[in-house]
């Protein structure tokens, strides 16, 4: 046996694709031009799927702290936080990360992933016991196994099942350690959080959130569901990234409870990993500045989600339960998913395909990312491309005066 012919259903697929000269997972950008244009095989295609919420990826301030610091400090650190990785901009962002929480204890990684992957596997010992929401997220699951905790699935946005959990759990030793999203990234739900919060005290459990898709989109302020929801004090850890709404890389975790340095010398994937580069932490503490300072920007992203949701919804499409700045589409299957992902392309509009194991219930979607830079036109004309494709693989009613709102996954 050959060493990937565990993988051959998955190899054989690909293959279909690449034969039909449609494969999502293959895309290359030969320039991006704008936070909503790019070229694709030589054609302008608008982007409808990049998870840059508030478009600070062109912002020239972000940019030009960015070069500065690249020109100060060079490319990269050359080392991990616990090594020669901890320059003066690392600390000054963890700084400014914790006070835009409202938090003391603050600490950043190199991705996102590696935030949750990090943070999971520390907190939660071989006693401890961690309670995730079904529809967690790939690094939360991982996270997840890469420690010693027991692992309990909760469904999906239940409080009262999270509540049977914990009961069963509570003559049990060691803490009890609830994990949930703000925004889930597939479907664009968020979770009944003020709910959690209040299971979470009976049972005298942690909290911990991941605003990820969140933060920059939920709250006065932009923290995210927790504070949309004023329940910030019930929630003891957040995690979260700067990939999204601040259109960089890297992930951070802000917190109250005491100890909370101690991570710094037991959190292996902060320990062995290299540090963010300067330019890095550079462009991310402006655009966090960006985001403290220009509510336009997030005000913008909330009328931009509302306007494709309604949309898509008009014309038949069944999509998650919410407008939120995830827009997914469900599609009959996979193979449909490509086909329409395909066309959409072909049309000039960049969207996700998302599958199982990644979607909830074995959904196939089209996944759609809506961002504050987009134009009403934009989002128009990608409500019309969705309308084109939909009525020629008939999925949805051939004239929009007769399409009916479907109910919602």
């Amino acid at each position: 046996m050959a060493l990937f012919d565990k993988f051959a259903p998955i190899l054989a697929q690909y293959a279909r694709l690449d034969e039909a000269g449609a494969n999502p997972f293959n895309i290359t950008f030969d320039l991006v031009l704008s936070p909503t244009e790019a070229m694709v095989g030589g054609q302008k295609v608008l982007l409808l799927g990049t998870n840059n919420y508030l478009g600070l990826t062109y912002d020239p301030a972000v940019i030009a702290k960015a070069v500065a610091a690249l020109k100060a400090f060079g490319t990269g650190t050359t080392g991990s936080r616990i090594a020669n990785g901890s320059y003066g901009g690392h600390a000054q962002l963890e700084r400014a990360i914790a006070d835009f929480y409202g938090r003391k204890h603050g600490m950043v990684f190199s991705t996102g992933y590696q935030t949750n992957l990090g943070i999971l596997s520390t907190l939660a010992g071989k006693n401890d016991h961690l309670i995730l929401d079904a529809d967690s997220h790939a690094s939360i699951y991982d996270g997840s196994s890469l420690g010693h905790a027991q692992v309990t699935r909760f469904r999906h946005n239940d409080p009262d099942d999270l509540a049977n959990r914990l009961r069963r759990l509570a003559d049990q030793p060691g803490e009890k350690i609830v994990v949930v999203e703000g925004i889930y990234s597939m479907l664009g739900d968020t979770a009944p959080l003020r709910e959690f919060a209040a299971v979470k005290r009976e049972w005298g459990a942690y909290l911990v959130v991941d605003e990820a898709h969140s933060m920059g989109v939920l709250g006065d302020t932009g923290r995210g569901l927790a504070e949309a929801q004023g329940v910030e004090a019930d929630v003891d850890f957040i995690v979260g990234t700067f990939s999204k709404s601040l259109g960089g890389v890297g992930g951070f975790c802000v917190s109250d409870v005491e100890g909370f340095d101690v991570l710094r010398v037991t959190c292996r994937p902060y320990m062995f990993t290299a540090s963010l580069p300067p330019s890095v932490i550079a462009a991310t503490m402006e655009a966090l500045h960006q985001l403290r300072t220009r509510p336009d920007l997030r005000r913008q992203l909330t009328d931009n989600a509302q306007q494709l949701y309604t949309g898509l919804t008009d014309l038949g499409f069944t999509l998650g339960p919410e407008p939120s700045p995830v827009v997914s589409a469900l599609m009959p299957d996979p193979q449909s998913a490509f086909v329409f992902w395909s066309k959409l392309l072909g049309a000039g509009l960049y969207t996700n395909v998302s599958l199982p194991p990644a979607t909830p219930k074995g959904l196939a979607l089209l996944r759609s990312s809506v961002s504050a830079a987009h134009t009403q036109a934009q989002i128009a004309h990608a409500v019309n491309l969705f309308a084109q494709v939909g009525r020629e693989m008939g999925l949805i009613p051939p004239a929009q005066a007769d399409s009916r709102m479907l109910k919602a996954v």
